[in-house]
């Protein structure tokens, strides 16, 4: 994809448990872990945290529309699904929701960041193969700058995540912080 620097001002986390700082102290949320670091490289770019804990596509395309409504949203991160995979949701209907998600998002002329998850084994070949299919297809399909797995350098490391062995510590918040700094500073005018 072409990369168009737009002028950022303010960028919407519209995810779930690991996007909205599950299990960690404020200040180790991905929101301001992300926010201070763009601001000490000269970057004055707001991060709003709009991700809610146990979300799934469908409750995020429940909320999209209010999450959006608030004015001068440059950037919206999405980051949905992953509740979905875990509690067996179809995956044509996770597909369904984000791709509603993505249409209203666009419709309002805010740029959008897929970051995708990847199923594990545990529902089966063939739900993991149509699952791990939704965020590459999407991406494709509207043309949008593309994070293929969130967690890439975190999932399955101890050491970088709580004791459940699912959500990110401050360790971990710090490489995704990383990997959407990444995608989003060459966007930036």
């Amino acid at each position: 994809m072409t990369i168009n620097a737009i002028a950022i001002e303010k960028v919407v986390l519209f995810g779930d448990s690991l996007m909205a700082g599950y299990g960690l102290p404020n200040e180790q949320h991905l929101s301001v872990v992300l926010e201070k670091n763009l601001k000490s490289k000269g970057y004055e770019i707001e991060i709003i945290n709009a991700s809610v804990s146990g979300s799934t596509s469908s409750s995020g395309l429940n909320r999209v529309k209010w999450t959006l409504s608030e004015s001068d949203i440059d950037l919206m991160i999405l980051n949905l699904g992953a509740n979905d995979m875990l509690r067996g949701i179809s995956p044509s209907e996770t597909k369904n929701n984000l791709e509603e998600i993505i249409k209203i998002t666009q419709d309002k002329k805010i740029e959008l960041i897929l970051a995708g998850m990847i199923a594990p084994n545990s529902h089966g070949e063939e739900y993991k193969k149509k699952f791990d299919k939704i965020y590459p297809d999407l991406s494709k399909k509207y043309n949008l700058i593309y994070i293929p797995f969130l967690l890439e350098g975190v999932a399955l490391k101890p050491e970088l995540n709580l004791n459940d062995g699912m959500h990110p510590n401050s360790k971990g918040v710090k490489i995704i912080s990383n990997t959407l700094e990444k995608k989003i500073t060459p966007l930036v005018e």
